[in-house]
């Protein structure tokens, strides 16, 4: 099911410099008047995981969100005695417990739009509580796309 919701074009360009060009860390982005996903936070390069948590909660407990992550991690192949630094791209969907229905409605039934314009995303992931959003969670389902 898909929403009408449009991809504002910034939003595809901002991918794009994550993707390619590594001069953010995060984007976090929003539906506005049900009719466009926009911007909302552009995380710095040097920012941490952390931080990016932080935006999101800053956002309010009630409120969904898209989220693309440049998230690193270090990474020891299997027999080697030297890790190596990988770095994957995911796609959150946000939407907390509290959210109103419609709101996680509208959100989930337009993810489908982002996935299709952010070519070259290694994972997508769906979050209703910081507990799914940690660190750990997150570079654990990173780490499961890893070959040794």
């Amino acid at each position: 099911m898909t929403s009408g919701i449009e991809v504002a074009s910034e939003c595809k360009d901002i991918f794009e410099d994550i993707r390619k060009m590594k001069q953010h860390r995060y984007v976090i982005f929003a539906i506005k008047e049900e009719r466009e996903i926009n911007i909302e936070i552009i995380g710095a390069r040097d920012a941490e995981y952390d931080d990016f948590l932080e935006d999101l909660r800053k956002i309010g407990p009630e409120e969904c969100r898209y989220a693309v992550y440049d998230y690193a991690y270090q990474h020891q192949c299997q027999g080697a005695s030297s890790t190596c630094l990988k770095e994957k791209l995911f796609l959150m969907l946000w939407c907390p417990m509290q959210a109103k229905i419609k709101n996680k409605m509208l959100y989930s039934s337009s993810f489908a739009a982002l996935k299709k314009e952010f070519n070259g995303v290694q994972k997508y992931i769906q979050a209703t509580e910081f507990d799914e959003a940690c660190c750990e969670c997150i570079e654990e389902q990173l780490r499961v796309l890893d070959r040794d």
